[in-house]
């Protein structure tokens, strides 16, 4: 199954080269959109060349606005970041987006609780985007595949596996730490808020599925 236009981030890799990374919120059109696009433009950042490691990038909403643009406030702070918004069309979550995710990475538990109650034994590799974080923070690099020898696909395997078993160990300091709001209908300032939340809980998840720092 290809990737309909403008979605994912890499070419087409035959099966098991690829590495799918879904983001999902409510309606797909603030949240997980912002998420999506800021992982695709890190990645291109870190790796001079979208085209680069087979990882794919896209998000789809629980109660997905199928085939509705994004909010204009998230494209908005898209273009704060430098990011591309263009393109974008709404999903509603099925079956297949998370039986062919190889990561996925919600705003709140309640996505993720909505994803694991798929089935498709989704629960190892399904996290909220500040959980992963959380746990990918806790991970020594050194454990890892190293992405120039075994592959990034690998080494991104290998870190949701480490993820996956350190959870029950690493709590969450909160509730609330672990989530991230939902600016559906809020002003700018707090769109750029939230979206300074997501960059900063994506850095250290791209730096360790790369392996390559931000460049500052």
């Amino acid at each position: 199954m290809t990737a309909p236009e403008g979605r994912g981030i890499g070419t087409v890799h035959p099966a098991g080269n690829s590495f799918r990374i879904l983001h999902v919120s409510t309606g797909n059109v603030c949240r997980s959109p912002i998420t999506e696009r800021l992982t695709r433009h890190a990645l291109s950042d870190r790796l001079g060349d979208p085209f680069t490691g087979g990882l794919i990038v896209e998000s789809a909403g629980t109660w997905g606005h199928e085939g509705a643009p994004m909010e204009a406030n998230a494209a908005a702070v898209l273009a704060d970041f430098g990011a591309d918004a263009t393109g974008f069309t709404g999903r509603e979550l099925l079956d297949e987006h998370v039986i062919t995710a190889d990561l996925v990475l919600t705003a709140t538990r309640d996505h993720r609780a909505q994803v694991i109650s798929m089935g498709h034994s989704a629960g190892l590799r399904t996290f909220t985007l500040k959980e992963f974080t959380r746990l990918v923070r806790a991970i020594d690099p050194a454990t890892l595949p190293d992405p120039l020898q075994e592959g990034m696909v690998e080494r991104a395997r290998a870190l949701v596996r480490a993820a996956a078993a350190l959870r029950g160990w690493l709590l969450a300091p909160s509730a609330e730490a672990d989530e991230v709001n939902d600016p559906y209908g809020a002003p700018i300032t707090f769109f750029r808020s939230i979206g300074d939340e997501i960059n900063q809980a994506l850095d250290p998840v791209v730096t360790a599925l790369t392996g390559v720092p931000t460049h500052h």
